[in-house]
């Protein structure tokens, strides 16, 4: 089952006994089980009616008395067992009974990481229950999220300024959920979000200054570009992600000076590249500034970091390498306009 299936089930109040929710996406996971508790156990009686568990320090027949528990003064029960991932082979041996025949009465929820369908646990699981899992999604499925929180806080979003957002926040859905809260908050009664409310009020964070360090290495303006990294490293930004961030920009400013090098229009660079034709010329503009050899050079030097910052061949202090990164790729060649 899917997360957003699994949406639609509980909306519908089609609930089953057995749950096992896994995968990479925090957010979305931490937000189905509230969803889920919210369906299954009245908030005037979760004291009689939910059990929470964690794996690391609980015992399989601890799990399973609760789960063969009658409810009170309620139709169902929920029994929540976080860390399920580090559930020890006798807990899951002991709960194996449990899934294979669940109490009508309960809702048992495992929450946990990853899984093994080969494993007779999980087998048995699906076939009385369902196994869900919460993807973390790629860049160009954020833009219905962010529009999705939108509406829930009773707002529309500018596509410039969801372009904003995921720039400036990256794919952390917990971290995207919270800057537009702050930014429908910071725009009071007014019901759509621009790009200029989103550069207001998210500039104030970290990610604001990779921002502008991207865009000094495409303007390969040395002073800037070293300026913004003192900033982003004093405030312990993981050089690894940091080189991630300019690693994405770099590749959109090399498919953007291919499509400029076979003369594609300026509407269809942004249609085949994705990037919002607000961004679009401040791009292109950069794209000028290299050639294709330069571009190269860029990633072999992105490359060259990269294993550096991974201490491979010696490695060196994380500062020095991407000081060494940021001069190369400002000082190579010749500006080209």
């Amino acid at each position: 089952m899917k997360s957003d299936e699994l949406d639609n089930a509980i909306e519908r109040g089609e609930i089953a006994p057995l749950y096992y929710f896994y995968g990479d996406e925090p957010y979305l996971m931490e937000r189905a089980v509230k969803r889920l508790t919210e369906r299954v156990v009245s908030a005037d009686f979760r004291d009689f009616n939910l059990d929470v568990f964690y794996g690391n320090e609980s015992k399989g027949d601890d799990i399973a008395t609760a789960a063969q528990t009658l409810p009170m003064f309620a139709d169902r029960r929920m029994v929540l067992v976080k860390r399920a991932g580090d559930l020890s082979a006798a807990a899951l041996e002991t709960l194996a009974a449990c899934v294979a025949d669940p109490a009508p009465q309960t809702c048992l929820l495992f929450v946990g990481d990853k899984i093994d369908k080969r494993k007779k646990f999980f087998l048995d699981l699906a076939k009385k229950g369902e196994l869900v899992e919460f993807k973390r999604p790629y860049e160009n499925q954020l833009g219905v999220f962010i529009r999705d929180e939108a509406r829930s806080l009773g707002k529309r979003i500018d596509g410039a300024a969801v372009e904003m957002l995921v720039y400036l926040v990256g794919n952390n859905l917990g971290e995207l959920a919270t800057q537009l809260e702050k930014v429908a908050t910071f725009v009071g009664t007014r019901e759509t979000l621009t790009v200029e409310d989103v550069r207001e009020v998210v500039s104030d964070t970290k990610v604001e200054s990779v921002f502008d360090l991207a865009n000094a290495l495409g303007e390969r303006d040395l002073g800037k570009s070293l300026r913004s990294l003192a900033t982003i490293l004093r405030d312990g930004e993981a050089p690894l992600m940091l080189l991630a961030m300019i690693a994405r920009h770099f590749r959109q400013l090399w498919r953007v000076r291919e499509l400029m090098a076979a003369k594609v229009q300026q509407q269809e660079v942004a249609r085949r590249t994705g990037i919002n034709p607000y961004f679009l010329k401040g791009v292109m503009d950069q794209a000028r500034n290299f050639t294709v050899a330069d571009l190269r050079r860029v990633f072999e030097g992105l490359y060259a970091a990269d294993l550096a910052l991974k201490g491979v061949g010696g490695g060196g202090k994380p500062s020095l390498v991407m000081e060494r990164l940021v001069m190369d790729v400002c000082g190579m060649g010749r500006r080209k306009r």
